[in-house]
């Protein structure tokens, strides 16, 4: 057992300490905080997990674990029925790649998907990571789909049946159920966004054509049902929503509907009408999303005539509330009115022990180096020295990168900035940070002797500087924000929000997600208590209240698609003030996820290069490996 020691109390902004569940993650540090606004039905959200199921052992804000979680949401299913209301748990995807926890296991998730199904969650879905492989989608079909017995939905996602070959829904399609306390009739659905990445034992059918089967159809017709559950890993602003919004107000026009979403890393919320509303709650286990309605119809269960309060909230229609809670332990002792002593249920401790075991089992804390100093995706700009982009460019591809047979032949290196999924924080870089950086399977590939004249206009290419030669699709290749998407705001759902956040908009890259809180909801001499500690400052349709935690504000920045890196290329002599000659070829070099669209790049600017030109690079070694050795190599020492 692991015991969380010292003393915690109820108050606006906590003083005390607690342990998390990891033993080697930072104590939370005190802050400011909002309340959870608890509701007749009310949801715990998880999305774009990667494996971060051990928590952040470097960044005290999101230090709880998935014990610490389960512990969490069986207290407040205890409150639920203490209350006579409700509590659904929702994941929408994404559970693998990006940890150490998931990735360093062979054979991969090994111990994820057991600690994964020790959670009780009512709706789930898969996200595109889980389709990548073959190995992986197999792993849901087999193994997390029926871990959650009827409660795992694909409604747009079949599998081919790796026992018979016969093409199947990777699980139900929908669901419908009653909830417990309350008797609320809920049909759920379970999309993916039109993913086409995925691997060939599964398929992924549009949602535009999927909505007109008879199942979806049917489902919707369906009158006796006080609440539509949309969950998916799919963006709140996306085109996809938009036509299940839609399709669903053609034949009820009233029904309250409550999306959930995925795939852009954000805290977002979207309203499509009075009566619709959608969450998204960020990645990595920073956030847990909180949703609450009031106000919802009861058709499920006799109940006696509503009196009082409740007549008064049926009359006045659904309210629809949100909150994005921080995860840590300060955040769920606060949200339950416990304390380090009372907030562990055995079933949670058992979790964090799994955890624990699994992490000394892979040897995760093992050093490799001592990073000198901390390296940002998106919280420096690029290029700049605190960029893990511009370290990646100018040190680590230039040490590594190159054959031995062909090593006086100029290189151009092509990388996406997605290839690079994490920060590295000042001090230890262990086995778990290497994952957490650099999670995937890609290996490089190369091709030989490609006129320098054709290869330097890739970049412009691959980043949409000329946007006519290639489509991109959104959020394909460059590392996400963890701050709102230019595609979300852009949307119609979401054009009034947008216009009213453009009167708040600063000239600088604080994007609105990241504003300055304009109005905390506390009172005025706690909004100037000082010293906040930087986080999330989340503005979205509902305003600037939706934060649990009240944060100073962080920058984020732009990252573009791709960065390039020229190794031994020619160089002027220290007496001349001429430009160094330009290579005449060069061994075009590529992380090889990207290569579809470089070989359409060459396609269009004329080239003959195809597949078949390509060969693999470096032996088939991975990008995890070569940061790996480099790291071994160049940040030794002690830390």
């Amino acid at each position: 057992m692991i015991i969380r020691s010292n003393t915690w109390h109820l108050a606006v902004l906590l003083v005390a300490t607690a342990q998390a569940a990891q033993p080697s993650a930072p104590s939370p540090v005190s802050a400011p905080l909002r309340d959870l606004p608890w509701g007749q039905l009310n949801f715990l959200h998880t999305t774009d997990t990667h494996g971060w199921h051990a928590g952040h052992l470097q960044e005290p804000s999101y230090t709880a674990d998935w014990g610490d979680y389960v512990s969490f949401a069986q207290r407040l299913r205890e409150r639920a029925d203490d209350e006579g209301t409700d509590l659904l748990l929702i994941d929408t995807g994404d559970k693998v790649e990006g940890n150490g926890l998931y990735d360093a296991s062979d054979p991969k998730g090994k111990y994820t998907l057991d600690i994964f199904k020790e959670q009780e969650i009512d709706v789930i879905c898969s996200g595109n990571h889980e389709l990548y492989k073959k190995s992986s989608s197999d792993d849901e079909y087999l193994k997390t789909v029926p871990n959650f017995h009827g409660n795992y939905l694909a409604s747009n996602l079949d599998i081919f049946d790796p026992k018979t070959g016969d093409r199947v829904p990777l699980a139900p399609r929908y669901r419908k159920f009653t909830t417990k306390n309350q008797g609320i009739r809920v049909v759920a659905f379970g999309f993916l966004f039109d993913f086409t990445g995925n691997a060939n034992n599964t398929v992924v059918e549009p949602v535009h054509k999927t909505i007109k089967q008879k199942w979806f159809q049917d489902a919707i017709h369906d009158r006796e049902v006080d609440l539509f559950l949309v969950a998916g890993h799919v963006p709140l602003g996306s085109t996809e929503f938009d036509d299940i919004y839609k399709t669903i107000r053609e034949v009820q026009w009233d029904t309250p509907i409550q999306f959930f979403g995925g795939h852009t890393h954000i805290r977002d919320y979207a309203k499509y009408d009075s009566k619709a509303y959608g969450l998204e709650s960020g990645r990595y286990m920073e956030t847990i999303g909180f949703m609450s309605i009031k106000g919802l119809s009861t058709g499920g269960k006799p109940k006696p005539r509503a009196l009082g309060p409740e007549l008064l909230a049926l009359r006045a229609g659904p309210k629809f509330s949100r909150r994005y809670i921080d995860n840590n332990l300060y955040s769920f002792h606060h949200h339950t009115s416990l304390n380090s002593t009372t907030f562990s249920t055995p079933h949670g401790q058992n979790v964090s022990a799994m955890i624990s075991s699994a992490r000394e089992a892979l040897n995760l804390s093992h050093k490799l180096g001592c990073a000198p100093a901390d390296l940002w995706t998106n919280r420096a700009p690029y290029p700049s020295d605190s960029s893990i982009f511009s370290w990646l460019q100018e040190q680590v591809l230039p040490d590594t990168i190159s054959n031995p047979v062909r090593e006086e032949i100029p290189r151009l290196v092509l990388v996406n900035t997605g290839a690079l999924r994490f920060d590295i924080f000042k001090g230890p870089f262990t086995i778990d940070t290497t994952y957490s950086v650099s999670p995937f399977t890609s290996g490089f590939r190369f091709v030989k002797d490609v006129p320098f004249s054709i290869a330097k206009q890739l970049l412009k290419i691959l980043n949409r500087e000329i946007p006519q030669l290639i489509e991109i699709p959104p959020y394909e290749l460059a590392a996400k924000m963890p701050v709102s998407s230019q595609r979300s705001q852009q949307h119609p759902f979401v054009q009034q929000q947008q216009q009213q956040q453009q009167q708040q908009q600063r000239q600088s890259f604080e994007l609105n997600h990241q504003l300055p809180l304009s109005s905390t909801g506390l009172k005025e001499e706690e909004e100037e208590e000082p010293d906040l500690v930087p986080g999330y400052t989340t503005t979205d349709a509902a305003g600037s209240d939706g934060d649990d935690t009240i944060h100073a504000p962080i920058k984020f920045y732009k990252v573009p698609n791709v960065i390039e890196s020229r190794i031994d290329f020619p160089s002027s002599s220290s007496s001349s003030k001429d430009k160094p000659p330009e290579p005449e070829t060069v061994d075009l070099v590529y992380v090889d996820f990207i290569e579809r669209y470089v070989l359409v790049a060459l396609k269009f600017l004329g080239t003959d290069f195809a597949k078949a030109d390509t060969e693999v690079y470096l032996g088939g070694k991975r990008m995890t490996e070569v940061i790996k050795d480099w790291v071994r190599e160049n940040w030794k020492g002690d830390c």
